[in-house]
């Protein structure tokens, strides 16, 4: 996939959260279906850049099984894992953050910390892929809308941090991670919905509007060489390299 391609996959998934998450259903949260065309596509593309002598394992591709891996501490399900004769050599993290990010985002964060420090003692290349809307709706117990979780420079702070560090000396840190900030077309500038339902049907109304995502312009690419920020081919590219360059 080009940036341009891996955008329009983002929609599939976002597409099929919102036909699951709708009133009728109510668990598009909960449902891994939303992370196939997502994950199965990255999976292909590292399949093609890596070949034939890579195994690759993932949702979405080849027998549409996650994979275990085995880390220094615990064995650990990972979301696209990669062998090479029969030994693990690489594997990637992918979250994508659609709604209520805020009281969330510590977590994540701690999470994802824990999970690389854990493969990557164990001598296993590990990268990440984190993305978000740039306005994350949040809603309380009861469904109703409260406000967008508005993505800032401020939240980016952790993630510029981690960019600068040396990931050979601190591997809590991935190899190599990508940064994605969405921005979604709105009903009206401002505009604050009633419920989740109102804002779920919205968006499955304008699901095929060619303008409906685009790359957000409003972060400053303040990431070091750690962080990718709106980059899909660059992390393809790069990370391939580093885990080739790891078997060498």
């Amino acid at each position: 996939m080009n940036n341009v391609e891996f955008l329009e996959i983002i929609k599939n998934s976002f597409k099929i959260f919102l036909n699951l998450e709708s009133e009728k259903f109510g668990k598009g949260s909960r449902s891994n279906e939303k992370l196939k065309p997502l994950h199965g596509q990255i999976a292909k593309d590292l399949q093609e850049y890596l070949g034939k002598t890579f195994k690759i394992k993932s949702l979405g591709y080849g027998n549409g099984k996650e994979s275990k891996i085995f880390g220094r501490y615990y064995e650990k399900t990972v979301d696209i894992s990669i062998t090479k004769n029969k030994k693990d050599v690489a594997s990637y993290g992918i979250k994508f953050v659609m709604q209520n990010y805020s009281q969330n985002s510590n977590n994540y964060f701690e999470n994802m910390l824990g999970e690389t420090a854990n493969i990557r003692t164990n001598k296993i290349p590990y990268f990440q892929i984190f993305i978000i809307f740039e306005k994350v709706p949040h809603y309380d117990d009861k469904k109703a809308f409260k406000n967008y979780d508005i993505i800032s420079q401020h939240n980016l702070d952790k993630y510029i941090k981690l960019s600068q560090d040396n990931a050979d000396i601190y591997f809590h840190t991935p190899n190599k991670m990508l940064f994605v900030v969405v921005k979604l077309k709105e009903k009206e500038e401002n505009y604050k919905f009633k419920d989740k339902n109102e804002y779920i049907e919205f968006y499955k109304s304008i699901i095929n509007d060619k303008n409906l995502m685009q790359y957000s312009n409003k972060i400053s690419d303040n990431f070091d060489n750690g962080v990718i920020l709106n980059d899909y081919e660059n992390f393809l590219e790069r990370t391939c390299s580093l885990i080739t360059g790891s078997l060498k």
